[in-house]
């Protein structure tokens, strides 16, 4: 395994997640902005907000390379076929784990139980994330499948 690969493959599949995230929500395909969700744990402002949240989905997406790198590891071999897997997996985790806890510490964004005195800026995510949009979960999973498919194919290669 090429570990002082995986953190140029990391940048690189985590820029064609991003990518086609973004591309998703300019077809109407998904209102989720992941880089504001992030970026508003930190600042109220949301142009700031999405700067901060790049460098912090940049981050995540580093430490999420560095997993699967050491699982492609522990299977002595990367293909394309692992790093789908490993994206359904990842993305699976996200909607019914992470994406569900959001709301529970970050302090900008409602839950599914606050009234109408809430003060919160964003929404919460809902089911899956359907708050942002029906087709949200398609989307997340496409675009961690092509984050996997992407690392797999990199560090194969390497």
């Amino acid at each position: 395994m090429d570990w002082a690969g995986w953190a140029l493959f990391g940048l690189v599949a985590t820029a064609a997640l991003t990518a086609a995230q973004i591309t998703a929500q300019l077809a109407g395909l998904t209102r989720l902005d992941f880089p504001l969700v992030l970026g508003t744990l930190v600042t109220e402002d949301p142009d700031r907000a999405r700067v901060f949240g790049f460098f912090i989905h940049l981050c995540a997406g580093q430490g999420f390379a560095l997993g699967y790198a050491a699982t492609f590891a522990l299977l002595n071999r990367a293909t394309w076929w692992i790093g789908a897997l490993l994206g359904t997996v990842h993305v699976g985790i996200a909607l019914t784990v992470l994406l569900p806890l959001l709301p529970g510490v970050h302090p900008r964004m409602a839950s599914q139980r606050a009234g109408p005195a809430s003060t919160a800026v964003l929404e919460p995510p809902g089911l899956f994330g359907v708050n942002y949009g029906i087709q949200t979960p398609v989307v997340a999973a496409v675009v961690h499948v092509i984050y996997g498919v992407v690392l797999g194919l990199l560090l194969q290669a390497a």
